[in-house]
């Protein structure tokens, strides 16, 4: 990295600790861009340069996320064949990254309050979902899987998820292991008994 990029990138994340900072102190609605900015003691112009809303703040990792899925699709696995083996992949593939998944730690109480309480939040996380579903289902094409299970286990996983975000609260440390479980409970019900 060049000292441009470090100033970039360390500007980017003194503006994402000063938006959490805020929102944890006044809720969303009472912070404005002008607040964060000050905060993070950069311009607007500044602020307006990483992200294009408070809202982007609060989902910053999204891009970056959807590239490594996106990477990952290069990985010389095997295609999977059935809704079980395509669920087993994405969750392996989300577990590995579950440090970019799940973000900053002692954020993510914050964030996961902010989304539950503000609608407009509540559709901005459904359309990252889907945005990433999306991402996870061309992993999976690349994988050699077919279209038709491509697009259902990346709708399923997203959905397991979902499960595992409201199973775990505001606890990061509970998302992994309660996904997990739901996955299993997928597969187990999805497969016919012996």
């Amino acid at each position: 990295m060049t000292l441009r990029e470090r100033k970039q990138q360390q500007a980017r994340e003194q503006i994402i600790e000063a938006a959490f900072a805020l929102f944890a102190e006044r809720g969303f609605a009472q912070v404005s861009v002008t607040d964060i900015a000050a905060r993070a003691q950069v311009g607007r112009t500044t602020f307006f340069r990483y992200f294009g809303d408070k809202q982007e703040v609060l989902f910053a990792d999204e891009q970056r996320l959807i590239d490594e899925f996106t990477a990952a699709s290069t990985a010389s696995v095997p295609a999977p064949r059935d809704l079980a083996g395509a669920l087993l992949q994405l969750w392996g593939l989300t577990f590995e990254m579950r440090e970019v998944v799940l973000g900053d730690h002692a954020s993510f109480p914050v964030r996961q309050r902010l989304i539950a309480a503000v609608p407009e939040l509540q559709d901005r996380s459904g359309r990252k979902m889907q945005r990433i579903a999306e991402a996870l289902e061309q992993v999976l094409r690349a994988r050699g899987a077919d279209p038709e299970l491509a697009l259902l286990a990346s709708q399923v996983g997203i959905a397991c998820f979902r499960v595992a975000l409201q199973t775990a609260g505001e606890d990061p440390q509970k998302v992994m292991p309660a996904m997990e479980r739901v996955v299993r409970l997928v597969i187990s019900t999805a497969s016919p008994s012996p």
